[in-house]
C-alpha cells in the first residue's frame, strides 16, 4: 500500500475536480514543477490508486 502524502492528497482533490487539466497547470496551481507533479501522477497511477481516466458523453447533445 501507498503512503499517500499532503501533497499526493492535494493532487488527488484537484484531479478529482477537474482530471482534464495539464500535469504544468496543476504543479502551478499546487506550487511543484510540471516534471515533479507528472511523477507524482504517474506514481499514484502505477500504485493503482489512480486507475484511469474517462471520457463521458451527452449521447442527446451528440444527436
Amino acid at each position: 500500500m501507498i503512503e499517500l502524502d499532503t501533497m499526493d492528497r492535494a493532487i488527488l482533490r484537484a484531479l478529482v475536480t477537474d482530471a482534464t487539466q495539464s500535469a504544468s497547470a496543476l504543479g502551478r496551481k499546487l506550487g511543484l514543477s510540471q516534471p515533479a507533479t507528472w511523477r507524482r501522477i504517474r506514481r499514484l497511477e502505477e500504485a493503482g490508486v489512480i486507475t484511469g481516466r474517462r471520457l463521458e458523453l451527452d449521447a442527446e447533445k451528440l444527436g
